[in-house]
């Protein structure tokens, strides 16, 4: 007979996430037959934003996320440099990528140690307080000098993501959240001592990226060999690119572009449509692509399980990520499954942070770091960029001197996305779908699976009810992608 697990919210991701399982026999063995992700919280920036100058999108937008803020900052300057019509000067295109890069190396450490790496190991008996209790223990999980060696680097990766953190404060002011993204550039002017500290934190990241992280990442991945077959889900994948090595954009650190139905090709966003059948908005909000897109919350909406709208590419359901990057710009293809997401993260990983050293002879000293424009009485515009979990995509329309409309979709609106109009599941949903499930009252296959997308949805704690199936929690909440 059927069983129906929910895990409400996941833990060990950024926002609130539910996702809910129904786990049937299928050839003799326990797996998910069906998945619904319960986006469970709703924010309404796009409603906040309108009427506002919109120099002030940067910075609202950034406070979308505590951790990745600064993704929003970029797709918000890439957004309204489009809609004014200016580029930045190579050194307001350099010293964006470089905070940009210090938060996606902090982010891809954050992942896998302090989020996902709980997934495998068992640490009874190693370690026996938060974050590590209450958990599961199952009987694949690594242990004795494996585990013990793992939570060190735990440890030791909490240092790193603050000096990652430490790192780009020195050309973003501050961080998380960094006032110099502005359209037209960036507002820090570069020194010999600021790329000096700088280049002493990225060598020390650097060295543990490449001796510490990702072999620990591949030993994990190697010692869970089944996980490279588990979790395949829509098989699409779709990447806006990130960091401009030129200033037109045209050309890019890790490329646009999308794999589909099992051939590479380009993207249009105007392709893009976002449904709202099982999503918690009016029905005037569905059906539209973001750059004509409004978002009306209609709640109790019969049907709807989500606050997630459904974006689609040509109608086709895609993954976005670290993996789809790597897939798309040619490092890493592999395949398509939990284990594939956790390797290619790392390795793109040591990817940025080995660019960001080149990026630094770069800058020039005394160069301009900003071009100015005036803000225009009517235009729109376009920034797509990505966050660390993947495409990142802001669109405004100006009207009056003021923000008319702004709609933005993040990566675990793809993700994490419910059902759309077509009936089809979203990629985590998919995903999901026929995993196996050893053990319905631990079902660490379900985290593993989810922990591999990197939803950014705040970090929770287990609570489980013995009286009940269901899996519940309780969250400590901060502002989620």
């Amino acid at each position: 007979m059927p069983t129906t697990l929910k895990i409400d919210p996941v833990t060990r991701i950024e926002g609130h996430l539910s996702v809910e399982v129904t786990v049937d026999t299928v050839s003799g063995k326990n797996q998910i037959t069906d998945a619904k992700s319960n986006g469970t919280v709703f924010r309404g920036f796009e409603t906040i934003l309108q009427g506002r100058n919109p120099l002030d999108a940067p910075h609202i937008t950034q406070r979308i996320c505590g951790v990745c803020p600064i993704s929003h900052g970029m797709a918000s300057s890439l957004n309204l440099e489009a809609a004014f019509g200016i580029t930045p000067p190579d050194n307001g295109r350099i010293i964006r990528n470089l905070v940009l890069g210090a938060n996606f190396v902090q982010s891809h450490i954050l992942h896998f140690y302090h989020l996902a790496a709980l997934d495998y190991i068992n640490t009874d008996g190693i370690i026996d307080i938060a974050p590590w209790m209450p958990r599961y223990i199952t009987p694949d999980m690594v242990t004795g000098t494996v585990a013990a060696a793992l939570v060190d680097h735990y440890v030791q990766a909490l240092a790193m993501r603050r000096k990652a953190h430490q790192m780009g404060a020195i050309f973003g002011g501050r961080l998380p959240c960094s006032p110099v993204f502005v359209p037209g550039g960036a507002t820090d002017v570069p020194t010999t001592q600021n790329i000096t500290d700088f280049r002493t934190l990225l060598t020390e990241i650097r060295s543990f990226i490449d001796n510490v992280m990702v072999p620990d990442v591949l030993a994990v991945a190697g010692a869970f060999p089944q996980y490279y077959n588990i979790g395949k889900g829509c098989g699409n994948l779709l990447a806006y690119g990130v960091f401009d090595l030129n200033a037109a954009g045209t050309t890019k650190l890790l490329s646009r572009g999308r794999f589909t139905s099992n051939q590479l090709s380009t993207v249009d966003p105007a392709q893009i449509t976002e449904y709202v059948k099982y999503s918690q908005y009016t029905a005037a909000s569905g059906n539209l692509n973001p750059a004509n897109g409004v978002t009306i919350p209609s709640v109790g909406k019969a049907g709807a399980y989500s606050w997630l709208k459904s974006p689609r590419y040509l109608n086709a359901v895609h993954e976005v990520g670290p993996l789809a990057r790597m897939y798309v710009n040619g490092d890493y293809r592999n395949g398509i499954s939990v284990a594939d997401r956790l390797a290619a993260r790392v390795l793109e990983a040591k990817k940025v942070a080995d660019a960001m050293n080149g990026w630094l002879n770069q800058i020039v000293i005394g160069g301009s770091v900003y071009t100015y424009a005036a803000t225009p009485a009517s235009a729109s515009g376009i920034g797509l960029t990505e966050a660390p979990r993947g495409a990142l995509g802001h669109w405004i329309n100006i009207t009056n001197s003021t923000i008319n409309r702004y709609q933005i979709i993040t990566p675990t609106n793809w993700n994490a996305s419910p059902k759309d109009d077509l009936e089809q599941h979203g990629p985590i949903e998919q995903a999901l779908i026929g995993t196996p499930i050893a053990d319905t009252s631990q079902p660490i296959e379900v985290l593993r699976v989810i922990h591999s997308f990197d939803p950014c949805l705040s970090c929770a704690v287990h609570m489980v009810r013995p009286d009940s199936r269901k899996i519940e929690s309780t969250v400590y909440s901060r502002p989620s992608i």
